[in-house]
């Protein structure tokens, strides 16, 4: 990671002995239980002097062995007032040329505002670099709080103008969520926000090389936008909430799903189409490769790998070990070449938005457990399908797993009407997404379906690992999926 100027200035041991205390409790750390075995301020450049100060930090934390980077917009005021209390990091004596009481300043207004000042004139300071995409102009003198609806990032919102994602973990090179939204901008894509301006790190600073660190993306705000998931969970409450049909007790068909005032199938196709036109954009900027068969094999080989490891750890899982091994083994045996690209990587309905004019998508950073040049491989795009539909059927069971008085007989009802809601709204969604000129599902289905699996057997291994009481949902979609 490069380093910069003014690291005299960030040196103040008192700063880093507070840093490492109040790191850990923040919900974008992302080394939790595990020990900070050193903490060190790789770059410390000012932003604004005076009275509240603004100083911009990168941190070198090393935990069990290896080392990763964190910024952190670093605030100082004499006095600390009341609404940025819960958001200090501690009272700094002064060693180092900095008094006062240092907290997050990505939570105060006044701080966050030199931002866009900064991108619109593209300043440089530092081993900061600010940039504005060619042709756009940057309204200043907005103030930027933060979204709640991030986790692993901190977003501002900018009026309602404006989002500028604060990327809190850093990666070497340019971040995937920059590189893709930069290049569906410029070609035009509807589905996308458009990206204004961008914040980041130099190479060199410190004598590496490699190319600029992305710490910041300025996109358009999606006024009167309503969360994809959001919008799913509306639809299957309101279909729990309606009497069986015609009173009897029978499981539901996909078309009594659709009887319920929340119906979500013109959406989801809707959504597909969207999904479609995304993967025809990003194969033009980005270009498409042919895989030969052995890639597949090879594809197909991890998937057993991953599934060997979940089945020897989740018992519940071995039962459908066989079927699932079967549909990989039918990939690998398929002996056809196909065609490769950039995709989303990470696509559920928590990523996507609906707003006045249609669906958009987000976040195109990939899979946040997986290294940027993984990130970056083309993929097959109905990977990304693949990833929709396991959406659909989590969307699906979240509010019976979610009720905990939930009685077993009432669980196993509404899990009938779960796969009903699901298969509803996967057959619209893939209908959309072929009608729009995206690879066919049905006529890759054993591709969708090793895609699917792989996605639930990773599922399994997180929900037995963080949420045990959420394993249900995706043993449960096995249950038909995989048989």
């Amino acid at each position: 990671m490069p380093g910069g100027s003014g690291q005299g200035r960030g040196s103040d041991p008192s700063l880093v002995r507070l840093l490492a205390g109040w790191l850990p409790r923040q919900r974008w750390f992302g080394g939790k239980g595990s020990p900070i075995e050193d903490l060190s301020i790789g770059t410390a450049t000012e932003l604004r002097t005076g009275e509240p100060g603004l100083h911009h930090l990168v941190l070198d934390v090393r935990q069990n062995g290896a080392t990763e980077h964190y910024q952190v917009l670093l605030g100082v005021r004499r006095d600390l007032p009341e609404r940025l209390r819960p958001h200090e990091i501690g009272v700094l004596a002064g060693t180092a040329g900095i008094s006062g009481h240092a907290y997050d300043a990505a939570h105060d207004p006044e701080l966050t505002r030199p931002l866009l000042a900064h991108m619109a004139g593209e300043s440089v300071i530092g081993p900061l670099r600010f940039r504005r995409t060619p042709g756009t102009g940057i309204r200043t003198g907005l103030d930027g709080t933060p979204s709640t609806a991030e986790q692993s990032n901190t977003s501002l919102v900018f009026g309602d103008a404006y989002m500028c994602k604060l990327f809190r973990k850093l990666a070497p090179g340019v971040n995937p969520d920059l590189e893709v939204n930069l290049a569906l901008t410029r070609a035009g894509c509807e589905h996308v926000p458009a990206v204004h301006g961008w914040i980041e790190l130099a190479p060199g600073g410190d004598g590496a090389g490699g190319g600029p660190v992305t710490l910041a993306l300025l996109s358009q705000f999606l006024r009167s936008a309503t969360d994809g998931w959001q919008l799913a969970l509306t639809s299957v409450r309101d279909w729990f909430a309606q009497p069986a049909p015609g009173g009897a007790p029978a499981a539901p068909t996909p078309d009594d799903a659709g009887a319920a005032g929340g119906d979500f199938a013109a959406e989801a196709g809707r959504l597909g189409a969207a999904t479609a036109q995304v993967h025809r954009d990003l194969a033009r900027a980005f270009g498409v490769t042919a895989v030969p068969a052995a890639r597949l094999r090879a594809l197909a080989a991890g998937m057993h790998e991953q599934l060997d490891a979940v089945a020897a750890d989740v018992p519940q899982l071995r039962p459908h070990a066989g079927a699932i091994r079967a549909v990989f083994d039918e990939v690998a045996a398929s002996g056809e070449g196909l065609p490769f690209q950039r995709v989303h990587g990470d696509y559920h309905l928590g990523q996507v938005m609906r707003t006045d004019t249609g669906w958009v998508l987000l976040d195109f950073e990939g899979e946040p457990a997986r290294t940027p040049a993984e990130r970056r491989a083309p993929a097959h795009p109905l990977r990304d399908v693949a990833g929709m539909l396991r959406s659909f059927e989590y969307a699906a069971r979240f509010l019976i797993a979610s009720d905990v008085s939930l009685a077993p007989d009432a669980a196993d009802v509404l899990e009938l009407r779960a796969r009903a809601w699901a298969r509803r709204n996967r057959d619209a969604f893939c209908a959309g997404y072929a009608a729009a000129g995206g690879p066919d599902p049905a006529a890759h289905a054993a591709l969708v379906r090793a895609f699917e699996l792989d996605k639930a057997v990773y599922e399994i291994r997180y929900e037995a690992r963080n949420r045990p009481s959420w394993l249900p949902v995706p043993l449960r979609s096995l249950e038909h999926l995989a048989g």
